[in-house]
């Protein structure tokens, strides 16, 4: 089993800018593919960025792209989420996942999941 706690959401203005953070327990944290979703009101859990094992490769939706920074840091047990220009419609709250093997957009194939943090974007 893995564990995933996030933390850095909250409220920011428009344009403002936030770090999320997953810290991991439970399994080698090395071993697993992160990534981040989010889910706003009445929509479906949607893909936001996801870094492989060692960090080398990351995928972004195209919504973010440009915006966000997903990293990780390997001796920490922490995948972070860096998000700057922010909208309104980046409201949602903000899932950390992890899976060994999956990077993708499908929501069903990430085997672990954090319990979630608010992020809200004021116009």
């Amino acid at each position: 089993q893995v564990q995933l706690v996030e933390s850095g959401g909250g409220l920011v203005q428009f344009g403002g800018s936030l770090r999320l953070s997953c810290a991991a327990s439970g399994r080698t944290f090395s071993n697993y593919v992160m990534g981040w979703f989010r889910q706003a009101p009445g929509k479906e859990r949607e893909f936001v960025a996801s870094i492989s094992w060692a960090g080398g490769r990351t995928y972004y939706a195209d919504s973010v792209k440009g915006r966000f920074t997903i990293s990780r840091d390997n001796a920490k047990n922490t995948v972070y989420l860096q998000m700057n220009s922010l909208k309104p419609e980046d409201t949602a709250v903000y899932y950390c996942a992890a899976d060994q093997g999956y990077s993708g957009t499908a929501v069903g194939r990430w085997d672990y999941w954090g319990q979630g943090t608010q992020v809200t974007v004021s116009s």
